[in-house]
């Protein structure tokens, strides 16, 4: 008995494109079917540590689980390295700020009713 492809999920993930719709198979940023996946459902808590792994020994603050749709997350990326005055990116649903900003960053996020926890060492 063979299985039936049309109903398998399919490639999700490039490494040329990222991110892959599962229904029309295109990469996420160029996808024509309108429909984008869902992110991940989180448990509400923002998390927010400090990382130089792969970065050359240059550290970064990750920001991790933030509720918001991609222009919102950039919106907030960009709020939190005007705070900060460094670069950073958004990618992924991820937020990365240049520098170790943990703390004024947890500060930040806690005063905007955020619910917020320093994750890692």
């Amino acid at each position: 008995m063979m299985k039936s492809r049309s109903g398998a999920g399919g490639l999700v993930y490039s490494t040329e494109a990222g991110r892959m719709c599962p229904v029309c198979r295109q990469p996420v940023a160029a996808c024509s079917c309108g429909r984008k996946p869902a992110p991940a459902p989180g448990d509400g808590v923002v998390r927010v540590s400090r990382d130089a792994k792969g970065r050359g020994g240059k550290v970064v603050t990750v920001v991790r689980g933030v509720a918001l749709d991609d222009a919102g997350l950039t919106a907030l990326g960009k709020q939190l390295k005007a705070l900060c005055g460094s670069g950073g990116t958004v990618k992924d649903g991820v937020i990365e700020v240049q520098g170790d900003h943990v703390e004024r960053v947890i500060d930040w996020l806690k005063g905007r009713g955020h619910t917020v926890k320093r994750a890692g060492g």
